[in-house]
Order: structure tokens, then C-alpha cells, then sequence
């Protein structure tokens, strides 16, 4: 190990981050905290990515959310960076040799966020009005809401897919709650969508930071801005993605949440078809006491085998052969 990755505090921690106002603010938020938490300076290496440049196709189309994260590792493979910070739900299952998941932070609102110029809610929406998103698992979702909605493309920061709305392409937009309080667009929120009516991605409101899995100094120092809840949700909602070979090919959510009083962790998961999001979804809640990841972690792959014994095994084909 270099004498750099030894002490964390020798000089600035270099940050890698995409350039989005979204990511940026993450990375800041991050860097705020490893100073004022950790008495660590930073400072942010901005990138971008070929999943910010790819707009004119599907994710599933184009390689997967690693496009938004292959750059970030690259950068600190080659010691551009030693840091990098990630929406948690953008971050492939399983990493590249060589890297970790060092800490995961407290999750922000999970939740999907219905928003519209001119509707208050999806059941306000007329039929046939068209929905924009570009996540399976938003689709299959919709559809099973309101088969009768037209489900458009949308790809973009977040500030775009505002933009495009604006401007009169879509009825409503579906984003995550918490890309909107973040940037203090709360206001832009018509409506959220409770768990049990439309499941969140895995990791969805968390940030995760990845480092080299070498850098053990700093995986230490990481690992008390961890929040320990979320990361015990957030590997068991990983873990059902990874059992299943989940890919943005895949539509797939899982949310995990706690039940304080009874002490258990409450995962529930949903599966469409890859295909034909109008079949009926797959879905399924499983629960149990979660005191470590590898508990976590367990109860993940419990509810991926539940989904197996209810047909999984026939939507993954559809998926794999779209």
C-alpha cells in the first residue's frame, strides 16, 4: 500500500463524482462531512460519464448502471481518487475486483414522486395521458396502477427530465423523492407513492461511498459516517438483485423498512415481466430479525428464492431475451 493510502489525512481526499447539480451536491454533502465529522479535508474531482452522455437509449440497452459508476473506479484505480460517491440504486450489485463499499449514509425519502404541471395525482391522470420514465421497474409498476397510461422514455439529469415536462412532453414524471428534496425541489413533488403501492428500487435514497478495497485507513474512517439501519437495508435489498442477476434489463424493486416494535427487518420485492409489463406482477413481502449484513443479507436471498417458487425463473427469461 502507497504511503498515501496509509493516512487518510496526508493531504486533501480527492472525490470522484459525476458533474450532474445532483451528484455534485452529493459529493459536497459528503465532503461537508468528512470535515466536520471526521476533521478530513476533500476536495471533488468532477466527471462525466458515458451514462450521461447515452440519452437517446434505455440504460438496459447500453450497458447498465455501471455506466454511471466505470469512470468513477477508473479514475480511482488509476490514483486520480481515492473516494467515490454514488446514488446507492446506480451502483452495480456486485463491484469490480479491487473495490468496496465502504460506508452506506442514512437513507433520504425513499419513495417515488409523482410529478405534473397539471395533475395532482396519477389517479387524476386522463386515460391514455403519457407517463415519462425510463426504469423498468417504474413501468411494470405504472402499468399495474393504471394499465391504460402510455409510458415514455426519459432519460437526463434530473434538471432535464424537469425541463422536458415543462415544456409540455409528458403529462407527469415519475422521480425519486429524494433527488428533489435534495436540491430543495420539494415543491415539484404532486404526490409521493407509498411502498405498498409502488416499491422502490434497491438502495434507492441512500449514498454509498466506494473506495479501493486496499485502503483499509480510510475504509476505517468511512465506516463511522455509516448508517448502520441503511446498510442492513440496503444489502438485504441488494442482495434479492444479485440472487436474481438484477440489471436495469431486470424490472425489479426491493424495499426494506423496519418494524421497531417487533425488531424485524420487512423486505418487500416485486417482479414484472421483462417483456409485457401488463402480466401481473410477482410480489411477495418476507421479514425476520436482521442483526448483520450476512443476516441482511440472508433475508435477501430468501425473498429472491420466494420469487424463484412463484415464477421468477419465466419473467428473468423475458428480460434476458429482450
Amino acid at each position: 500500500m502507497s504511503a498515501e493510502a496509509a493516512s487518510p489525512a496526508a493531504q486533501p481526499i480527492v472525490i470522484a463524482t459525476r458533474e450532474s447539480r445532483l451528484a455534485l451536491w452529493q459529493a459536497e454533502h459528503v465532503k461537508a462531512r468528512l470535515a466536520s465529522e471526521l476533521g478530513l479535508a476533500a476536495e471533488l474531482l468532477g466527471m462525466t460519464t458515458r451514462g450521461d452522455q447515452i440519452l437517446d437509449r434505455t440504460l438496459s440497452k447500453v450497458g447498465g448502471k455501471g455506466l454511471f459508476v466505470k469512470e468513477l473506479e477508473s479514475a480511482m484505480e488509476a490514483g486520480h481518487a481515492r473516494l467515490a460517491v454514488h446514488s446507492l440504486k446506480d451502483v452495480p450489485m456486485d463491484l469490480p475486483p479491487g473495490f468496496a463499499l465502504a460506508a452506506i449514509l442514512e437513507r433520504e425519502d425513499p419513495r417515488d414522486a409523482f410529478v405534473s404541471t397539471r395533475y395532482e395525482r396519477l389517479a387524476a391522470l386522463p386515460e391514455g395521458a403519457v407517463v415519462g420514465t425510463s426504469s423498468l421497474r417504474r413501468v411494470v409498476q405504472l402499468k399495474a396502477l393504471r394499465p391504460d397510461l402510455r409510458i415514455e422514455p426519459l432519460r437526463g439529469n434530473l434538471d432535464t427530465r424537469l425541463r422536458k415536462l415543462d415544456e409540455g412532453y409528458y403529462d407527469a414524471i415519475v422521480l425519486a423523492a429524494a433527488g428533489l428534496k435534495r436540491l430543495g425541489l420539494p415543491h415539484r413533488i404532486r404526490a409521493v407513492f407509498e411502498p405498498d403501492e409502488m416499491i422502490p428500487s434497491a438502495g434507492q435514497g441512500a449514498l454509498g461511498l466506494e473506495i479501493r478495497s486496499d485502503d483499509a485507513e480510510l475504509a476505517s474512517a468511512l465506516g463511522r459516517l455509516s448508517h448502520r439501519p441503511t446498510w442492513l437495508a440496503a444489502h438485504a435489498e441488494r442482495a434479492v438483485s444479485r440472487s436474481l442477476g438484477g440489471s436495469c434489463s431486470v424490472p425489479l424493486a426491493a424495499h426494506a423498512r423496519w418494524d421497531e416494535a417487533g425488531g424485524e427487518l420487512r423486505l418487500a420485492v416485486a417482479l414484472g415481466h421483462g417483456a409485457d409489463p401488463l402480466q401481473p406482477l410477482l410480489m411477495l413481502e418476507v421479514r425476520g430479525p436482521v442483526a448483520d449484513t450476512e443476516a441482511a443479507e440472508s433475508l435477501g436471498r430468501h425473498a429472491a428464492a420466494r420469487l424463484g417458487e412463484a415464477g421468477a425463473a419465466r419473467y428473468l427469461a423475458a428480460a434476458t431475451a429482450g
